[in-house]
């Protein structure tokens, strides 16, 4: 009973480790089911690779707009605001306004269109008669936060396995938004996000005069289900089965009728052909383009003239290509993104593709660099202290410290990356200075006679490692809480290295020595 009393800092060290690397290999645990987002199995362990070991797209760009603060609206409502701002500028829509309410007459308008400059949205504002404090590059932090998760949802309804998306700051307080998708190519990635994603279905029918208008039906909130995309039967288009919503389905049917599209016998459409003498049709509209025209079948139309239709509001949307449908599919499920990213030619976004065969050398590079920097601190440990029941538990101690911080990767599926690594290896190095500074202390003044003396001054030594753990938690605290990209890996796991060596191998090591060098 003594002896476990005496050495359950060494035993829980024990215990931990073997968690740990029950973590790094048992099959329960991991696996690709349980990948975290943005990372590669590693195979033979439990281990997940972020995007610089496991190779893939990595997108880092701003969004495109311009936003004006302390806007007063008065009375207006916040629709026809949008509207006013939209007018005064050449190359906006109104889908490109967004208004923000601070409070009931005043907030913030956001352009989100492409080419337009504070001093535009300024003169904008001014000729629609709004007052405001101040105009400026960038969106609000709304809008941020709405692009990233829609583009969460696209990528997710993509299929894109393991992709990530985050909001990161600079230290200058710029904003930026980071896509990272393993194992695809750049191409495919950044045709993903640069689709707005905006989708809608307008009549195409004629009027009195005998002219064609366009008139929008169906908008993405109006739908209660978006189905698959379909390849369709023979002689079929591919297309994208949809549910109207129950309240939006008597509108629609009748706004079918009215326009012609449902007339009895259906439609036949061919506005590609003949877009100012065709029947009326619906035209499926993608980030403001006609991707394709359709008619209505004669069965459609029947049950639409009855009304039985909207009972059961079943639709499809038909486009040329099975991609198309997909993409559609993608846009309807996720939603419209609310702001661009800026990654183009002359944009201020970034992006880089990591070939997985790259991102195995660097994951072999980096067992190297470890291993590399193991043998270094053995080497210099053994010629400070020749002596091997000193020197060998300390390397032990230190490597304990690498092992238990694998298996909490492993355990929770946080993606290892370069950064990561330095983190190990800045680890290995604190965790053998502290034990360093153990051994000289308990060893500056002779041999330890009893386990009174070797307590003394293990005390005395434990006061300096712990004031020095305490200053790192503090300077690294900030990197680790602040979106500042790979800067947060690296910090987490230091600072979870010092608060393992602090709480469980210091005192591990301690006792490790007591029982060596005490009678």
């Amino acid at each position: 009973m003594g002896t476990i009393r005496d050495n359950w800092r060494i035993i829980l060290l024990v215990l931990v480790l073997v968690a740990s690397v029950f973590a790094l290999f048992s099959p329960t645990v991991g696996g690709d089911d349980a990948a975290a987002p943005g990372t590669a199995s590693t195979g033979v362990t439990n281990l997940q690779y972020g995007l610089q070991l496991s190779g893939g797209t990595r997108i880092r760009a701003p969004l495109v707009g311009v936003t004006a603060e302390g806007v007063e609206f008065g009375d207006t409502e916040p629709p026809q605001v949008e509207r006013d701002v939209a007018s005064e500028l050449e190359n906006a829509t109104v889908a490109d306004v967004i208004v923000r309410e601070e409070s009931r007459t005043s907030g913030t308008v956001e352009v989100t269109a492409d080419g337009v400059t504070p001093a535009q949205l300024g003169t904008a504002l001014d000729g629609a008669g709004y007052s405001y404090e101040t105009t400026r590059d960038g969106v609000t932090e709304d809008t941020r936060t709405q692009t990233v998760d829609v583009l969460s949802n696209k990528i997710n309804e993509a299929g894109l396995s393991g992709g990530t998306v985050q909001q990161i700051t600079t230290p200058t307080g710029e904003n930026f938004v980071l896509v990272e998708v393993p194992d695809e190519n750049r191409q495919e990635v950044v045709d993903l996000v640069n689709d707005r994603g905006s989708v809608r279905v307008d009549a195409y029918h004629a009027t009195d005069d005998g002219s064609y208008e366009q008139t929008t039906v169906l908008e993405r909130d109006d739908f209660q289900s978006i189905g698959t995309a379909e390849q369709g039967g023979e002689g079929q288009q591919p297309r994208v089965p949809v549910v109207v919503r129950e309240d939006v389905a008597p509108t629609f049917q009748e706004r079918m009728i009215q326009t012609g599209v449902a007339q009895p016998g259906g439609s036949q459409c061919r506005y590609g052909a003949s877009p100012n003498s065709t029947d009326p049709c619906l035209l499926l509209i993608v980030d403001g383009e006609v991707v394709n025209s359709f008619g209505m079948s004669p069965g459609l139309a029947s049950g639409m003239q009855s009304g039985d239709w909207a009972q059961d509001p079943r639709f499809v949307l038909q486009t040329r290509n099975f991609s198309g449908a997909q993409g559609v599919a993608i846009n309807l499920r996720a939603g419209a993104l609310p702001a661009a990213l800026d990654i183009g030619p002359d944009g201020e976004g970034t992006s880089s593709f990591i070939a997985p065969s790259q991102g195995q050398q660097f994951r072999t590079d980096s067992l190297l660099t470890g291993i590399i920097a193991v043998f270094a601190v053995a080497g210099v440990v053994f010629l400070r202290y020749g002596e091997v029941e000193v020197a060998l538990p300390m390397i032990v101690t230190a490597l304990s410290e690498v092992v238990i911080l694998l298996g909490f990767a492993a355990g929770i599926g946080y993606p290892l990356d370069l950064s990561v690594i330095a983190g190990f290896i800045a680890v290995i190095g604190t965790g053998v200075d502290d034990l360093i500074i153990i051994a000289d202390e308990v060893m500056a003044e002779g041999d330890v006679n009893s386990r009174r003396v070797f307590q003394s001054r293990f005390r005395k030594a434990f006061w300096v490692i712990g004031a020095a753990a305490a200053t790192t938690i503090i300077a690294m605290s900030p990197l680790a809480v602040l979106s500042l990209g790979d800067l947060q890996g690296f910090a987490i796991f230091t600072i979870l290295g010092v608060i393992v060596g602090v709480l469980l191998t210091r005192p591990a090591y301690g006792d490790i020595l007591r029982t060596l060098l005490t009678r």
